[in-house]
């Protein structure tokens, strides 16, 4: 196959590169174009515009500005990139003799929060803030032009794997200075997603016949920020310091800490302590498979391993 990926020299973009390379021609799309192993040829944003790009059989829509945790972006920047770079590389993929289009979402386009036991596709989207928003306006795009070509929209969990720099990393920070942590009683689970198992849908899109839709993607297995913390230990080598503090306290805490605008309120709390439940049900089943191929704490110790390196 001939495969145009946009945001090629990012996290998701260099491991697909190296999946995919061995049965593809690949090219790029980014806002930088370096020489890059396995990559025929990467192109700017401009040379979409004067046709300069060969012909590919199929586009992963990559690019995009990733969720600012610390809320320090003007929501018209994730509009512009977000939305608006998918609305230009959609009209690009329906113009063009392209098969399929693959579009990286996030399951923050679905819901902030999981409401009920596990969030499935059918939900009705309610996303929080301008990262959600943006992609939400790109998925209601797509969908406002439907075509018979395959398009696939792609909402994964947080994304690891070695070489990731995220929130896992800022985990690892503090549990590697062997700092205890005090949240210990609320026993939360969280779904991620292994950059193997991604890079493996992905491919299984590209290479089957799999019907157009929306898709979540996560591992199998939920963790818990308890057991994220032993498994970073693990690697290290450490003993952990898990403190189960009386849930009650933590929570006056939290609200003092809202009031007197600490570091630790009410919404951080919540944030640190929820529950974030995915079902990879669907594109399991379109994949005609019973598992992913990376069990989640497998795939989060080479993470975390990767972070020692």
């Amino acid at each position: 196959m001939k495969i145009l990926i946009t945001g090629i020299h990012g996290f998701v973009g260099s491991n697909l590169v190296n999946y995919l390379k061995k049965d593809s021609t690949i090219y790029g799309l980014d806002i930088v174009s370096p020489q890059k192993e396995g990559v025929a040829k990467t192109y700017s944003w401009q040379d979409l515009d004067s046709d300069a790009i060969p012909e590919v059989d199929a586009i992963i829509h990559l690019a995009g500005k990733a969720h600012d945790t610390k809320n320090q972006s003007e929501a018209k920047a994730y509009f512009d990139i977000n939305t608006g770079l998918t609305e230009k590389m959609y009209d690009y993929f329906l113009k063009k003799n392209i098969n399929k289009f693959i579009f990286f979402s996030s399951v923050k386009a679905a819901a902030d929060s999981v409401v009920g036991d596990v969030l499935t596709e059918d939900i009705t989207p309610s996303p929080k803030g301008p990262y959600g928003e943006s992609k939400i306006a790109a998925e209601k795009y797509i969908l406002s032009k439907p075509t018979d070509k395959k398009v696939y929209i792609l909402r994964p969990c947080m994304i690891h794997g070695p070489g990731n720099k995220g929130n896992l990393n800022l985990l690892y920070s503090v549990v590697s200075k062997g700092i205890p942590w005090p949240l210990g009683a609320f026993d939360n689970h969280r779904n991620f997603t292994s950059v193997e198992n991604l890079c493996y849908v992905v491919n299984g899109l590209l290479t089957k016949d799999i019907n157009s839709g929306i898709y979540h993607m996560c591992d199998d297995e939920s963790v818990s920020t308890n057991e994220l913390i032993q498994i970073i230990c693990d690697a290290l080598g450490l003993k952990s310091h898990i403190w189960k503090i009386n849930k009650g306290f933590i929570s006056a805490c939290a609200s003092f800490g809202t009031v007197l605008h600490l570091p630790l309120n009410s919404e951080r709390l919540r944030k640190l302590t929820e529950n974030y439940l995915v079902s990879n049900a669907k594109i399991k089943a379109a994949l005609g498979i019973d598992k992913m191929p990376v069990r989640a704490v497998d795939g989060l110790s080479r993470t975390i391993k990767s972070f020692k390196k």
